[in-house]
């Protein structure tokens, strides 16, 4: 009876351990209070209950002491998100982005820094395909850590240096607003872009398709030093824009008009009724020509 008593009261001091020690660290730590509550468990049949209460006492110590805050952990945009809206200034105006969009399909890409050699090259070309956008009902914009003032005088450079006008609206994030809303730039990266290099703003280099649901359909970054492909981009809105609408998939370097992969979701039964012939690969494996209608 003994013996019970004494287990019983080691377990009671074990509880209220662990309840003082989830004060001591950051709560959302799950994984390091259940190896610390496993570890306790195991040790508590060869230590004795008297050591455990001492431990408590300076537990509770600690747990008197003011603590730094956790810092929040934030996930990051992912496909399929809504796209965060905003208000901003850019080259044509302000603008609820949004709105902008309206009913159809959108491209953000941004830009660390005005006057930069990469993203010269890359609005100017950007600038000369617009068109192919166009066609494919998808207004583009893009966005650059500097004020609406400089992005005009930018824009003479990219025309001397590509041959090309930039026509569409190009938005200016003076206060690093829309960099931090798209998790481009952390929460702690200031609210000016006064000062900042564009190696401080490196990771302001990515580009972003959405759909006329608002949601993000692709995101791709790109290094400074790696000027984007952006023929590839209109590959992969012919693939989004394809796929939104059949029940298909589109291969490894898929072009516009080849074949393409009917989705598990459909039967071969229905294959027939909707695709015609198909070709069996392998049973998960199914091709047929793209559809037009």
């Amino acid at each position: 009876m003994v013996r019970r008593f004494a287990r019983y009261e080691s377990v009671c001091l074990l509880r209220a351990l662990f309840d003082d020690y989830q004060h001591c660290v950051c709560p959302s730590d799950f994984i390091l209070q259940k190896r610390y509550f496993t570890a306790l468990t195991f040790f508590l049949r060869i230590v004795p209950a008297r050591f455990l209460l001492e431990k408590r006492h300076d537990c509770a110590i600690l747990r008197k002491r003011k603590l730094p805050a956790a810092k929040e952990q934030t996930m990051g945009l992912r496909i399929n998100q809504t796209a965060p809206d905003f208000t901003a200034e850019t080259t044509q105006g302000s603008i609820n982005f949004h709105e902008w969009i309206g009913d159809g399909w959108a491209v953000l890409f941004s830009h660390p820094k005005n006057f930069t050699p990469v993203c010269t090259t890359e609005l100017g070309a950007m600038a000369g395909i617009e068109n192919e956008f166009r066609k494919r009902g998808v207004k583009i914009i893009g966005i650059s850590v500097d004020p609406v003032e400089s992005h005009s005088k930018w824009k003479n450079d990219i025309k001397v240096a590509t041959g090309f006008d930039v026509e569409y609206p190009l938005i200016g994030d003076r206060d690093l607003k829309v960099a931090k809303l798209y998790d481009m730039l952390p929460a702690d990266a200031g609210d000016t872009s006064e000062g900042r290099t564009p190696a401080d703003n490196a990771t302001v280099r990515s580009v972003y398709v959405i759909g006329p649901d608002k949601k993000i359909k692709l995101i791709l970054t790109y290094p400074m030093t790696t000027g984007r492909n952006f023929n590839e981009i209109l590959r992969a809105i012919d693939s989004i824009q394809l796929t939104a609408k059949h029940q298909v998939a589109t291969p490894a370097n898929w072009q516009q008009g080849e074949d393409v992969i009917i989705t598990a979701a459909v039967s071969n039964e229905d294959a027939i009724q909707r695709f015609g012939s198909f070709e069996t690969v392998l049973p998960y494996l199914r091709k047929t020509k793209q559809p037009t209608a």
